[in-house]
């Protein structure tokens, strides 16, 4: 197996924040080149590599492969596995496909809730329960159309004919449950978005994603078949292994036809890190104003890939391999799924498999990190191997689940609840500065109630500390959820107190919960309270 860590990383972090508890600040791709690099050393062991003739397995940082590991003879000719070495990647096409419909809806060519009638007729013909099915773009984009899983009958008609696609539509889909319902993943049913591009562009869905998509973002290695490399390229080739890699069976090409848009793209790590930081920028808290965000606009908007990467399907966690993750929910976007992540947040993937090929990637949006990998049998398992390597790296990294930029009342209202207690004044006194409290906040629980309750919590705590010079109050902000709530520490004598307000989203935001706690010993959570790597409270707040 051999290993590629790049020179010229740059060893500056991505930002700095202030920072509650022990999470760290977002970055730098050295950090995360030593973090992949070591990561890649223990996952990719022997018995994951023999499942393969050839394999590859990148983490990625902000656009960049940092840290790399290939492994194999990708054809079986002695020739060795390199970093460009070009695999297919299957249902990792999809994100293209959603992208390049979503660029034709911004530009109103493509309505997504119209009924999908409108470009593919055909569909006219879809059933269910004996009647006519009424779908949209977006319900198949999002797979939620109602058409059963077909990933078996899927793989070996990727190369079909679009005439007989058209024929297959005209005769009447069947579907097996109703349309915006359920999730069920449907090839057949993604496969219409294509036909409704050609519908409105009267080009072919591959030189629409081409002319888009890859050429203006530079995928040069990106082709949506085979015979579109030059001879001699490092393509890989595709294998079956029925016995856990002991033996191999090459595994023929499955072609581009009517379907090749859900799955017949072969591209390289690097064009893939390309594409992840490309969809994940949209989501990430750097500078949206940089050139590079501008040229990537003029692709497709920051609002239409986060549409991508936001979950408009429920997933049955049963449904979807979690990989020993715990999540808090999963869901499937336009053409990617979007993980919650319990301790590291939004975390964004898709799978991809034929036969003879496994292919994975996922990225964490708001650190910028993530992880491709690719293998040359369906067996290789991928989607397990990306999971844990980025699961390893974002742990190694302690990066942040977010970044949150609280308003400014927020910050108002908290110092000026933070300057009551350290004086030791009543909470009442709250509701004579105008602006700050909403009417409801003591007709909750009255200034008498609030203020015995927070006596009770100073009688274990003591006192709050006089402040020292220098003690800043954005240095004890422990969290913030969201842009309306921030929590902080109030050092005691005996302890630290924890204190949080809530405010509603009017034109003049007003405070309309206000809590406190005792801490547990790190000053970060309320004392008893679980999770302590819980995602809410490993979100940074902007200083």
């Amino acid at each position: 197996m051999s290993a590629l860590s790049l020179p010229g990383l740059s060893t500056l972090p991505g930002a700095r924040y202030s920072v509650g508890g022990a999470v760290g600040a977002l970055p730098s791709d050295l950090a995360v080149a030593e973090a992949g690099l070591a990561a890649l050393d223990e996952r990719m062991d022997a018995a994951t590599l023999r499942r393969a003739p050839a394999s590859l397995a990148a983490v990625v940082h902000r656009g960049r492969v940092v840290a790399l590991r290939t492994h194999g003879q990708p054809r079986r000719d002695g020739a060795t596995t390199q970093a460009d070495t070009v695999f297919r990647i299957a249902s990792m096409s999809k994100s293209f496909l959603a992208a390049a419909a979503l660029s034709l809806r911004d530009e109103g060519l493509l309505d997504l809730h119209a009924p999908v009638t409108r470009y593919v007729p055909e569909l006219a013909s879809a059933e269910f329960g004996g009647r006519c099915a009424e779908l949209t773009l977006d319900l198949l984009l999002s797979n939620k159309g109602g058409l059963a899983e077909d990933n078996a009958w899927g793989d070996r008609h990727l190369g079909l004919a679009r005439a007989d696609m058209a024929r297959h539509v005209a005769d009447g889909l069947r579907l097996s449950a109703e349309p915006g319902t359920t999730y069920q993943y449907s090839n057949l049913g993604i496969s219409i978005i294509g036909r409704a591009i050609e519908a409105v562009t009267g080009s072919a869905v591959e030189e629409v994603i081409r002319q888009r998509l890859l050429e203006p973002l530079g995928l040069s290695s990106t082709l949506a078949d085979a015979p579109l490399y030059p001879e001699g390229a490092d393509l890989a080739a595709g294998f079956r292994t029925f016995d856990d890699g002991t033996t191999f069976v090459p595994e023929p090409y499955v072609g581009c036809g009517a379907l090749g848009c859900i799955g017949s793209l072969f591209s390289t790590a690097a064009d893939m890190a390309t594409w992840m930081h490309f969809l994940g920028s949209a989501l990430e808290p750097s500078t949206a104003e940089s050139a590079a965000g501008a040229a990537d606009e003029a692709v497709l908007s920051a609002r239409s890939r986060r549409e991508m990467q936001t979950a408009r399907t429920l997933m049955n966690a049963t449904a979807t391999s979690l990989g020993g993750r715990t999540l808090e929910g999963v869901g499937y976007g336009y053409g990617l799924v979007a993980e919650h992540h319990a301790r590291f947040g939004r975390v964004i993937q898709h799978s991809g498999g034929l036969p003879g090929f496994s292919s994975h990637m996922r990225w964490h949006p708001v650190s910028g990190v993530g992880v491709v990998a690719f293998g040359n049998t369906d067996a290789f398992g991928a989607g397990a191997i990306a999971g844990d390597l980025l699961e390893a790296v974002l742990g190694t990294l302690s990066v942040p689940s977010g970044v949150v930029r609280p308003w400014a009342q927020a910050r108002d209202a908290a110092q000026a609840v933070d300057a009551a207690v350290r004086a030791g004044d009543s909470l009442g006194a709250l509701a004579d500065t105008p602006g700050l409290l909403s009417p409801q906040l003591l007709a909750d629980a009255s200034a008498e109630v609030r203020d015995a309750r927070l006596s009770v919590l100073l009688e274990t705590l003591g006192s709050p500390l006089a402040r020292e010079p220098g003690d800043g109050f954005a240095e004890r902000i422990v969290s913030a959820p969201e842009a309306s709530t921030l929590r902080w520490g109030i050092p005691c004598q005996n302890g630290t107190l924890l204190a949080e307000v809530h405010l509603v989203g009017l034109h003049s935001p007003v405070v309309q919960g206000l809590t406190f706690w005792m801490a547990n010993d790190e000053g970060t959570l309320p004392a008893g309270e679980p999770g302590s790597s819980d995602w809410r409270s490993a979100a940074v707040v902007e200083g």
